[in-house]
């Protein structure tokens, strides 16, 4: 799953909610960005058609739904997931390993990425939901049982990359979302690091939305992030 071109190091979170700002979004930084992730967002408002955007401007599709749920359906909806040329498919790593085994068996082509623990989520969260660990130790855990189920792909903040790459070696495909370059408003997400620290971390694919979504010059941001991780690659 590994790729050593720039722009297939970076995801751009389509987030919003209509179609024609979608394809605006790709066209202007498609020269940058070679993954566009359509979330619950747009997909919920206009299905597949989303995808279909991604594919007819020659990117790569990144469907985030985090599926979870009971093994049957899981199974079912990957498949579906996989016939539409999808390349990544998020799902929840707390699904269980039945339910993350029947999903990997049932992807095909599309690479599954579990998440572990959401970057939004901090100490005080975990313990509110009844993880009694750090987040660190919370997605090793998760990622293993992910691992024992078949899946190579995860999903965590960058701050527990460096950790998960030691825990799982080379073939482990690592996405880390919650990326903001230097001074950006974190917003939501508790757990964030730059490109430049995520890719020393050890990440394959680094999501990014609000820093070029709401720029002024989206092609622009992209653009810098690009070289970004360009540096710290050639690093």
């Amino acid at each position: 799953m590994n790729d050593n071109d720039d722009a297939s190091r970076i995801a751009l979170a389509l987030d919003v909610s209509d179609l024609d700002a979608a394809k605006r979004l790709i066209e202007q930084t498609h020269a940058h960005v070679g993954v566009f992730k359509v979330g619950l967002e747009l997909y919920t408002a206009v299905g597949p058609a989303a995808v279909e955007a991604v594919h007819a401007a020659g990117a790569r599709c990144f469907l985030d739904l985090k599926l979870h749920d009971i093994p049957a359906t899981m199974g079912r909806s990957v498949a579906r997931v996989s016939a539409m040329g999808v390349s990544y498919l998020t799902v929840h790593a707390a699904a269980g390993s039945e339910s993350l085994r029947t999903a990997q068996q049932n992807s095909g082509e599309t690479h599954l990425l579990a998440v572990t623990v959401l970057t939004s989520l901090d100490a005080d969260a975990l313990e509110e939901i009844g993880l009694q660990a750090d987040a660190r130790a919370a997605a090793d855990r998760l990622a293993r049982l992910a691992w024992t189920a078949g899946v190579r792909g995860f999903v965590a903040s960058a701050h527990e990359c460096a950790a998960l790459r030691q825990s799982l070696g080379k073939e482990a495909f690592l996405v880390t979302p919650g990326i903001r370059p230097a001074g950006a408003d974190v917003g939501d997400q508790k757990r964030v690091m730059t490109p430049t620290q995520a890719i020393e971390a050890g990440a394959d694919l680094l999501v990014v939305g609000r820093p070029i979504r709401d720029a002024s010059d989206p092609a622009s941001a992209a653009r810098d992030i690009a070289s970004q991780v360009e540096s710290a690659l050639a690093r």
